[in-house]
């Protein structure tokens, strides 16, 4: 019987996550990576934190959940098998206020029902674990939080990939049509002889998949993510530092991170930008992008759960360093604004916003149709979560 054709269309980590998944347990499956860009995971895989997350931020009946913890070790022993840099350094969640302690005591209550190792303890003990760290009453302790080289780990699973027969094309973008019950992928016009597509775009993923109509109540709204960066002293922090989530602002919160050569990282802002590649605000975008941003912006106001004028308010301030350094003052009192900081590589998360709900997809979101999968929303975990998410991936493709 003939081997089985897969094209993967994205060669970012899950891209290469679903491929390695696919020929390591299916050895009748042949599978393509294609990826627009010259070289990859060139954008999201490559442009992230580094972070190496825990798994406690998320619904326990969420798909993030489901693979992040396990996503954390398999990323670390990526790591220690390939003899690739990483820092087991651990991460403390502060607080600053009584309703952040409430918030804080509901991660805890949420990081043990999804099995997560993590600690609460007194702010008395605080000093022990981070000296340069301030909290109020209570602080969360994650030690499975570690840092790793986003480029050194896709190299290396680059190599893995190719290692075990798979294929790659760059620089070639791939389109999707419909035709009876097929779903048919083309390059430059010409169709791939292939059975099934994984669709794992990134930030395109959703306009692609709407071209032979999945996912049609989704559209794209990118977030800005920007670091600064600064060299350690005496008194710089030690482990990683962040705040309890917001409750209107989705995202983490600005907070400490620390590079693999000892540097101090803050960050990141998540400002809404029109283009899905809009690493500046002057970058160009597409009249489509344009439409889609405003779509968006329009959903959240009308919906609960979200406000969109508060995120613009309180993150537009932190694209400049003085507010940036400001706001991470209540983690870190010793952070200083004199420190000469730089900007790193930004990044883009792009987020799907459900338009007819009004509400910001927060969990992964895979959607199947005729002999394809789509993964619409890989968002933060999708990093640390990227090997199991694969894997996943790849079991739908063989059953």
């Amino acid at each position: 019987m003939a081997n089985r054709k897969v094209t993967v269309i994205g060669g970012g980590i899950l891209g290469l996550s679903v491929g390695i998944a696919l020929r390591t347990y299916f050895n009748n499956i042949e599978v393509t990576i294609y990826e627009k860009e010259l070289t990859l995971g060139i954008h999201a895989s490559s442009r992230n934190s580094g972070v190496i997350h825990a798994g406690f931020y998320y619904s326990p009946d969420s798909l993030k959940a489901r693979y992040c913890a396990n996503g954390n070790k398999e990323l670390k022993e990526l790591c220690r098998k390939h003899s690739l840099p990483i820092q087991e350094i651990g991460k403390v969640v502060v607080t600053s206020n009584i309703d952040e302690l409430e918030r804080l005591q509901h991660l805890y209550k949420r990081g043990l029902e999804n099995n997560i190792d993590l600690v609460l303890l007194d702010e008395s003990k605080l000093k022990t674990f981070e000296p340069a760290a301030r909290t109020f009453g209570q602080f969360l302790w994650s030690p499975t939080t570690a840092v790793a080289d986003p480029f050194a780990i896709l190299e290396q699973l680059t190599k893995n990939f190719i290692d075990l027969g798979g294929k790659i094309v760059t620089g070639k973008e791939v389109a999707l049509r419909q035709i009876g019950n097929e779903i048919v992928a083309s390059v430059e016009g010409n169709d791939l002889p292939t059975a099934q597509i994984v669709n794992a775009a990134g930030a395109y993923s959703a306009q692609l998949a709407q071209n032979v109509g999945v996912g049609l109540e989704y559209k794209c709204l990118p977030f800005l993510g920007s670091y600064k960066v600064s060299s350690r002293n005496a008194g710089s922090p030690k482990v990683l530092i962040y705040p309890v989530p917001h409750p209107i602002n989705p995202f983490l919160g600005a907070h400490v991170t620390l590079k693999l050569n000892g540097d101090i990282k803050i960050g990141p802002t998540a400002f809404p930008v029109i283009g899905r590649e809009q690493y500046s605000l002057n970058s160009r975008f597409t009249f489509s992008e344009a439409a889609s941003l405003f779509q968006s912006m329009a959903s959240l106001t009308r919906g609960r759960e979200y406000n969109s004028f508060e995120i613009i308010r309180t993150e537009f301030p932190k694209l400049f360093t003085k507010s940036l350094v400001k706001d991470i003052e209540k983690l870190v009192p010793s952070i200083d604004q004199g420190q000469h900081w730089k900007k790193l590589q930004p990044g883009i998360r792009a987020q799907l916003v459900n338009i007819e709900s009004g509400k910001l997809e927060q969990d992964f979101v895979v959607r199947q149709k005729e002999n394809s999968i789509h993964v619409l929303n890989a968002v933060s975990p999708g990093w640390t979560s990227a090997l199991p998410f694969g894997r996943s991936i790849a079991k739908l493709i063989a059953a």
